[in-house]
């Protein structure tokens, strides 16, 4: 898979139209950087062959991103927030001219279905579009002051220059829901993209680039590909950088708080979520089954919001998995980039090997194999699988770890209490879900007592968050927030303002400290 770049007609225009070559740089800051590294060649999963190159950056080239970012911060932070929501606005514009073919580049180099890819380069612009409202909503409060002639009021700052590490399955869409928000508030961003998926993030800053300068602003979107000891160890303990948000699995997250924490900088971590629903036998079984196939298989079990664990209750148990299983029967295995395709491969060879060992450790510790859980060896690229559905117990060590795969373990309970119990007994706690057509059940799982994740609903599936809801969740999955909602503040500096209007300087909780 490191060979030669073998690329299809197909392939290659898209790479054309998107700005890449067959080599490419793996740096950009105000401009494209020579880089001289060791080169990633990163792979259609679909076939095992190599789409391009990327050349990548060594600490040398981490250095002169980060310098230029901080040269182009001190006049960003500066331009006036709706002017910097323009920016954005346009840079969304290009986002929906480049859509198909941006679509398309995620599908071959990560390997999600087409409509995913898509649907990925979707979400880049509808982030892209709240972001622009947000600029003219950078909201400060206003206190009462127990002073007299005093006024007290909050307003926030741009941070500075913030770090984001994305991860291969998402390749574009986690960066839009920082560098959008980031942006808007007057900060600059260094991104260091998945080793796995860096032709996307380079087609991206294409685009950037030349939104940014039509306007003067080169650097404020910038990037660095490298390796964990020339660009991902420097970032993390880099003063310059206040805040880091990175997506990635939990241990990845220890290692960022880790580092992070000790320079007293900030972190958003998005990390791994084992996420569970909880199926409830007044359920309607219709609209449960068609979120389950989608939340378990869609982008072959590789979202951090896939669903891992189903509880079902025990009066449906029977009919609800034959259901199940005839429905993963018609899922249609093959390449991800013909429309028909509803399950494309998994991201490279080390994902397949996990999954099988996932499996065979389940059945191990008892689980029963109900479907799937094979190589398809008919398929090429060597990284096809069945998607797999397993008969499990909430007390398997196996069933507390996410597997990153389309393996799903389903567990037989019989009271509500027992089931939101089982579900909240794993670390992570992303992403959850309920159905239900009895109000009471629905109340008790999203109460103080039901779900401990930072995502939970009801009647429909773990995935597919909307942009306008801060993403993230709770536990070991790291507590970050992204995406809409108020989650803009964790891309600025919050600063308390009193002033005093009166002749007199009165002190707070009346305190008296008279001279003579």
């Amino acid at each position: 898979m490191a060979g030669s770049p073998a690329i299809t007609t197909m392939d290659s225009v898209i790479l054309e139209r998107l700005g890449l070559a067959a080599d490419n740089p793996g740096a950009c800051a105000r401009q494209w950087i020579s880089t001289s590294g060791e080169p990633l060649a990163p792979f259609n999963p679909a076939t095992g062959k190599t789409l391009a190159r990327v050349r990548q950056a060594s600490r040398q080239d981490y250095e002169r991103v980060v310098d230029e970012a901080g040269a182009v911060w001190a006049r960003w932070r500066l331009h006036p927030a709706p002017k910097r929501g323009e920016i954005v606005r346009e840079f969304g514009e290009e986002l929906r001219r480049a859509k198909d073919d941006l679509g398309a580049l995620v599908t071959l180099e990560m390997g999600k279905i087409l409509a995913e890819g898509r649907g990925e380069v979707q979400e880049m612009i509808d982030i892209a579009d709240f972001a622009v409202g947000l600029s003219r909503q950078l909201y400060g409060l206003t206190m009462p002051s127990e002073r007299p002639g005093h006024v007290l009021h909050e307003q926030w700052h741009p941070l500075g220059r913030v770090g984001v590490i994305t991860a291969f399955n998402f390749p574009v869409a986690v960066w839009a829901w920082n560098a959008m928000l980031a942006a808007v508030c007057g900060d600059c961003v260094v991104w260091k993209p998945s080793p796995r998926t860096p032709l996307t993030a380079l087609a991206v800053q294409h685009i950037a680039n030349r939104v940014l300068a039509r306007h003067g602003f080169e650097g404020v979107f910038s990037l660095v590909a490298g390796s964990v000891d020339e660009i991902g160890e420097p970032m993390l303990a880099d003063a310059r950088l206040p805040l880091i948000s990175a997506t990635g699995s939990c241990a990845m997250g220890r290692r960022v708080g880790e580092v992070v924490g000790r320079r007293l900088g900030r972190t958003l971590l998005e990390l791994g979520g084992n996420n569970g629903v909880i199926l409830m036998d007044d359920a309607d079984l219709d609209l449960a089954l068609r979120a389950v196939v989608f939340g378990a298989v869609g982008t072959a079990g590789q979202r951090c919001t896939s669903i891992r664990r189903l509880f079902v209750q025990r009066g449906v148990e029977a009919a609800f998995v034959e259901r199940l299983t005839r429905a993963y029967a018609q899922v249609r295995i093959g390449d991800p980039m013909e429309e028909s395709t509803l399950m494309g491969p998994l991201a490279g060879p080390g994902a397949v090997e996990a999954m099988m060992t996932a499996i065979e450790t389940a059945r191990a510790q008892g689980a029963e194999l109900l479907y799937g859980g094979r190589r398809r060896e008919d398929l090429p690229g060597g990284c096809f699988v069945e998607p797999a559905i397993l008969r499990s117990s909430h007390t398997m060590p196996v069933v507390r770890e996410e597997v990153f795969a389309p393996v799903l373990h389903v567990i037989p309970f019989d009271t509500l209490d027992e089931a939101i119990a089982w579900h909240n007994d794993v670390p992570q706690g992303l992403s959850s879900a309920m159905f239900t057509t009895n109000l009471r059940h629905a109340g008790t799982f999203l109460s103080a007592s039901g779900s401990d994740c930072g995502i939970a609903n009801v009647n429909i599936g773990t995935s597919g968050a909307e942009i306008g809801g801060a993403f993230g969740g709770e536990k070991d999955t790291g507590g970050g927030r992204e995406s809409g909602s108020d989650s803009w503040k964790a891309y600025m500096r919050r600063q308390t303002v009193t002033i005093n209007y009166s002749r007199d300087l009165p002190l707070a909780q009346g305190i008296s400290f008279d001279l003579d």
